[in-house]
Formats: structure tokens, C-alpha cells, sequence
């Protein structure tokens, strides 16, 4: 018996620092035996080390991860089952679009790096981003059964 291909998701956002990251994260985590998670941004950037805590809260380590580019993943001919952005809504314009996928999906999540406060609230404001991330990719899983 063939072994059946995996789905292929792209988590896209503005800088492949947190959300995306913790998205790809999570899906690899709780269903990796169905789906293969990637990550990029349209202006990689600097991994975001409150992403990186609240994600190993969760006992998953991000932290050698690196920020990848979308154009990257284009120009290698990469082809995705699923492209989800996760940008928030009022810079859901700058939110990359990957061409030669039908299946687009928009997850609007706040972004960690504009967060205001000191450290504690940061952080605070972060875990609330990672909990509604995670529950976003268990419903996606949930909505493609094996």
C-alpha cells in the first residue's frame, strides 16, 4: 500500500518572526504524520524571542529556527497545498500573497513585535497570540481528516 503524500501548508506573514513561526510550529506538532508546515515572510526578520518563550511553554522549540523568505520558496518551483497568512488585519495589506495556489486561507492574528508594555505584559499579550494560533491550526486539522 502507497503511502499517502502529506498536505503541504505555508504560514506567511510580514517577517517569518513570530506568528508564522508558531504556526508552523504547532501544525508540525500535533498532526506532522498528515501535514508538512513551512514558514516565510515577505521581509524576513530577526525571530521574535517572546515567540521563542511562550512557544517552549508549550514544549516546542523554535529557537534555532531561522526567518525564511516567500520569494525563496517561489523561486525553487516549492508548491504548497495551502498558503494561510496569518498578518493582523490592519497590515493585511503588506500581507504577501504566494501566486499558483488555490488554496489561500487569512488567519488574522495581532503581531507580537508591535506589543506595548513592559516585558510582563509582552509576554502576557504574546501567550494570548500563541493560544489563538494554536487553536486556529487544530481547527484546520480538525477540517482535513485523515
Amino acid at each position: 500500500m502507497a503511502l499517502k503524500r502529506k498536505i503541504r501548508v505555508l504560514f506567511v506573514c510580514v517577517h517569518n518572526s513570530a506568528r508564522s513561526q508558531m504556526a508552523e510550529g504547532f501544525l508540525n506538532q500535533l498532526a506532522g504524520d498528515r501535514f508538512e508546515a513551512q514558514s516565510a515572510g515577505l521581509e524576513p526578520g530577526t525571530l521574535n524571542p517572546l515567540a521563542v518563550e511562550v512557544m517552549q511553554e508549550m514544549g516546542i522549540d523554535i529557537s534555532a529556527n531561522l526567518t525564511k523568505s516567500v520569494f525563496d520558496y517561489f523561486k525553487k518551483g516549492s508548491l504548497f497545498d495551502y498558503v494561510i497568512t496569518v498578518c493582523d488585519g490592519t497590515k493585511a495589506e503588506r500581507c504577501p500573497i504566494f501566486p499558483g495556489v488555490t488554496n489561500r486561507v487569512h488567519w488574522d492574528f495581532a503581531d507580537p513585535a508591535a506589543f506595548q508594555g513592559d516585558p510582563a505584559q509582552r509576554l502576557d499579550a504574546t501567550r494570548l497570540v500563541r493560544d489563538e494560533i494554536r487553536a486556529a491550526v487544530l481547527s484546520f486539522v480538525n477540517d482535513h481528516p485523515a
